[in-house]
């Protein structure tokens, strides 16, 4: 009996697979392994679709390159990079690492952040929005993660003004209820990266059912926003293995509370509704 031995386990660094299989790689997956290797530190921050566009290929030769590699998915491949971008040796955060200079850095960045999506606000796309929302029938809210944590938030605050708002962060229970969201119905999708499959599928299925739909990201090219009928951008930028998303929720919080006073005047009945709801909980507090 002939044994054979065992397959190498390949490298789990997306930089040392692609250096171990530059050699056979075609021509167009050569390209977008070349631009890889040179532009790490931005390609962690892209995606897909951004990606595809930088190099000059389509998303599925980006697909081909992840499988050749053998990544499950651009998404795998992204956090294997970002693994090799974090491992190099890491300069000394400016100011310090005392609690007070984080508090200070986190204050600036956040800073940096809401300004820049007060910026990117579209008054024109601001209003029409808020017009939809005022007058619908029902609002759907999809998102995944802290996007998700977000929606629950603005579904609270759509409440309060009378208007039915409806939040599940479960995918499949989303899209059942996305299917039967009635005539004159908007749908927001809310994904910090523009590239949340449920999030995209989610305003996909409500595209197909004809109801008005909103996009929340921070990226103008990203899957999201072929489904979306209108799209508010934030200006955060997460890092794939970072924990630091204080200014994504944020300035997603910044986008979601500039819609909130945008209803206001579209809806008179939502003061006497502010006032209801607030005496409803009266009784809840000491």
């Amino acid at each position: 009996m002939i044994q054979t031995s065992a397959r190498p386990p390949l490298p789990s660094g997306a930089i040392s697979r692609i250096r171990l299989q530059s050699a056979q790689l075609s021509p167009g997956l050569r390209r977008v392994a070349d631009h890889v290797m040179v532009s790490a530190d931005s390609v962690v921050h892209q995606t897909i679709t951004e990606l595809a566009s930088s190099v000059g290929v389509s998303e599925a030769t980006i697909t081909r390159l992840c499988r050749k590699l053998n990544f499950a998915g651009f998404h795998a491949f992204k956090l294997a990079l970002a693994t090799d971008v974090m491992a190099r040796d890491p300069a000394p955060p400016p100011g310090g690492d005392s609690g007070s200079a984080r508090a200070a850095r986190l204050l600036h960045y956040t800073t940096q952040t809401l300004e820049g999506t007060a910026q990117l606000l579209d008054d024109a796309v601001l209003d029409r929005v808020a017009t939809q929302l005022a007058r619908a029938p029902r609002v759907d809210l999809t998102g995944q993660g802290n996007s998700g944590l977000l929606a629950q938030y603005f579904a609270n605050r759509l409440m309060r003004l009378g208007i039915t708002a409806i939040v599940s962060t479960d995918p499949h229970i989303a899209a059942v209820s996305i299917s039967t969201v009635p005539r004159g119905g908007v749908v927001i999708g809310l994904s910090s990266s523009g590239s949340t499959i449920d999030t995209v599928q989610h305003l996909q299925l409500a595209q197909r059912h004809g109801h008005y739909t909103v996009a929340i990201t921070h990226r103008a090219s990203s899957p999201v926003t072929r489904y979306a009928s209108d799209v508010l951008f934030t200006a955060a930028q997460e890092d794939p293995l970072s924990d630091s998303v204080f200014d994504t929720l944020t300035s997603q919080a910044l986008v979601l509370e500039l819609l909130y006073t945008a209803i206001l005047p579209k809806r008179p009945e939502a003061h006497a509704m502010l006032r209801v709801t607030a005496e409803s909980v009266v009784e809840k507090k000491y």
